[in-house]
């Protein structure tokens, strides 16, 4: 939000002051940048719902391609499509059954991560009702 000067709507110290003892518990925790890269670009996997909806379909069981077309009333391409892209980091794998490949998470981490998601939006909701 915009404040009517033009500058954003934000809060600021009242003074300058610099705590040296906290920047530098915070410089020596702070990862390198491209490890601070490849986090960021990982998160911007989740900034897709199409991408999310099917890591939610895949938390209850492994489907085929086929199968989730289905449950997401989505074209297999489109969802072909997707699933490459979670392939790639590593969030689902893949396992061939005779003609049919099985997309499933890849590990307990991507559980824990939506569901960690998902209590961080329902404490938020909690709290925008009290």
């Amino acid at each position: 939000m915009l404040t009517g000067n033009g500058s954003a709507d934000i809060d600021l110290c009242d003074e300058t002051c610099v705590h040296e003892d906290k920047l530098k518990i915070a410089n020596e925790n702070m990862p390198e940048d491209e490890e601070l890269y490849d986090l960021a670009e990982f998160f911007k996997i989740f900034a897709d719902s199409t991408r999310v909806r099917i890591l939610f379909v895949l938390l209850e069981t492994p489907l085929c391609v086929c199968d989730l077309a289905e449950v997401l009333n989505m074209k297999q391409p489109a969802v072909s499509y997707q699933l490459r892209i979670l392939k790639q980091a590593r969030l689902v794998k893949s396992r061939r059954e005779g003609r049919t490949v099985y997309y499933s998470l890849s590990d307990d981490h991507v559980r824990g991560i939506i569901e960690m998601g998902r209590d961080h939006l329902e404490e938020r909701h909690q709290e925008e009702l009290s």
